[in-house]
């Protein structure tokens, strides 16, 4: 009886501290999240009583739904991009490096080991007016002077959103590719199928649940970044992350704020709820 209660009590020591930790930090706050958004702000007052004025505010603003089509489309695009660049890259590491995997894989992951700023700090220095690119094409007689068509846009957005999450996607195809049973191709390229036909019809639909598990990374890091757009997209790039922080910031309107993070919890939900059903955390 006495070891039976010393291992409940060992089993409640382990789980509680996590729970709590869990409870605390992060449903706690969300709990408090979902209460703003319910709330509403009268002059300079936040007014603590139900109200849907915010969502209302939401449904009725062109601008607002423009802002929230905007990320939509960037985050689906970026995630297709990505996926196009990650399949052959995780394909090749994957299979056919052998003893250098590791040595690739952390070339994947060594841009993770710089500040997320400098790299997109870096997008602006080479798409800027008098940037690396403008420089580049002059040189080659493309151009006759800078232009500004590279930076502050929804192209800037895409592509440096491309480049910053791409290991996000590449990492989880690695490991789908390393679990593919090496049969299954040696069967295809034993029934003559072309190297094409055996990755688009045998490799690939074994790996879509790391496809699965790369796109929701991407997808979600997308829908709630604020900083890319505001440094590379100018006015041109406003996404919900940005209203979130003006909201929060500038504007002071908690309430809406909450309200704009809520949407983004209900998108990102939904696109994990999809990509479970999908087997993405199979990876």
């Amino acid at each position: 009886m006495n070891s039976t209660k010393s291992q409940s009590w060992g089993m409640y020591a382990t789980v509680l501290p996590p729970v709590i930790w869990m409870g605390l930090l992060y449903f706690l706050p969300i709990a408090i999240l979902v209460s703003y958004s319910f709330w509403r702000l009268e002059g300079f007052e936040i007014v603590r009583e139900f109200s849907l004025t915010n969502f209302r505010s939401i449904a009725t603003n062109t601008s607002y739904q423009s802002v929230i089509l905007r990320t939509l489309a960037t985050a689906l695009g970026v995630t297709i991009i990505d996926i196009i660049i990650a399949l052959p890259v995780g394909y090749f590491i994957g299979r056919y490096t052998g003893k250098y995997q590791t040595i690739f894989t952390l070339l994947v992951i060594l841009p993770l080991w710089s500040s997320y700023l400098v790299r997109v700090f870096a997008w602006k220095v080479i798409l800027g007016y008098n940037g690396v690119l403008n420089n580049l094409l002059i040189f080659l007689g493309v151009f006759d002077r800078p232009s500004q068509i590279f930076l502050y846009n929804q192209f800037s957005t895409t592509l440096t959103f491309v480049h910053v999450w791409l290991p996000f996607m590449i990492l989880p195809i690695i490991t789908a590719f390393e679990k593919l049973p090496p049969e299954l191709l040696e069967a295809s390229a034993d029934l003559n199928a072309k190297p094409l036909t055996t990755f688009f019809r045998v490799a690939l639909p074994q790996v879509i649940p790391g496809v699965w598990a790369g796109a929701i990374s991407v997808f979600s890091l997308t829908m709630g970044d604020f900083i890319t757009p505001s440094l590379v997209g100018g006015t041109n790039g406003i996404m919900l992350g940005n209203l979130i922080s003006s909201q929060f910031g500038i504007s002071y309107n908690w309430p809406l704020g909450a309200a704009f993070s809520l949407l983004v919890i209900i998108f990102v939900f939904t696109a994990l709820t999809f990509a479970m059903k999908q087997g993405a955390l199979d990876n």
